[in-house]
């Protein structure tokens, strides 16, 4: 049985730093790639001729693959995602377009404006999700076409996959990846890394929440609050499920 690591790199969610991690523990066979912007119902079959193209890697990482993971016979599957507070990644991501460089929208638009400029206009655009329920509108497609909205299907997701890291738990969360990943890849290794970081991890998340509201001023935050209430419930979800396991 040929077993696969498949990361589902989540724009601002440590996921270059998880990348490391995968390239640390499998130099050479670590890939990447991204899909086209085609029907949504097509792009785990296109993940699933990458992987069977690429014969000799064992870590894949995609920003642009979707769920649920493809089922191939002779292969077995371990998907990696992190989730992030989503208005701390909003922040996040504001301050890495503002300095990547580029054309695209995003970057083209947090060079000329500022953060609630950023907020206001991707929260009036309607097809956008970057400021908007992002988590929710990735992690419900796992259930594409089944009964329930986004976040029933986005909740239903993060119990269904079998490991969801949090990037303000970090540290431990890819140490429990490594205890998940270990019997199945003996020579895993866990090691701190921390790479692309563009906020303080230092700094408590209500700071920085606090931080934002000031920043952006009270009518702002509470409507970026109201567009984020799914992966808000997403998040408090698996903060919850971590205290859980503390105690």
């Amino acid at each position: 049985m040929r077993k696969i690591i498949l990361h589902y790199h989540l724009f601002k969610n440590a996921g270059t730093s998880v990348d490391e991690l995968l390239k640390m523990n499998f130099p050479g066979r670590w890939v990447t790639r991204e899909f086209d912007g085609g029907p949504k119902a097509a792009n785990p079959a296109k993940v699933a001729e990458w992987i069977q193209e690429e014969k000799d890697a064992i870590a894949f990482s995609s920003h642009t693959a979707m769920l649920p993971p493809p089922k191939l016979k002779g292969v077995q599957i371990f998907p990696v995602l992190f989730v992030r507070h989503p208005l701390d990644r909003i922040v996040s991501a504001y301050a890495f377009e503002q300095k990547q460089g580029g054309d695209s929208f995003g970057a083209v638009l947090a060079r000329n404006t500022t953060l609630k400029g950023y907020i206001e206009v991707r929260l009036a655009l309607g097809h956008d999700r970057q400021c908007r329920n992002f988590h929710v509108a990735r992690l419900s497609q796992y259930f594409r076409g089944q009964d329930g909205d986004e976040v029933e299907l986005a909740l239903r997701a993060v119990q269904e996959l079998p490991f969801v890291g949090l990037v303000e738990d970090f540290d431990d969360s890819i140490e429990r990846m490594g205890e998940w990943l270990k019997p199945h890849f003996p020579d895993f290794r866990v090691t701190s890394v921390a790479k692309n970081v563009t906020r303080d991890r230092s700094v408590p998340l209500e700071d920085r929440l606090r931080k934002l509201r000031e920043e952006v001023g009270d009518d702002c935050f509470t409507q970026l609050f109201k567009a984020n209430e799914g992966d808000i419930a997403v998040y408090e979800w698996l903060a919850d499920q971590r205290k859980h396991v503390e105690c």
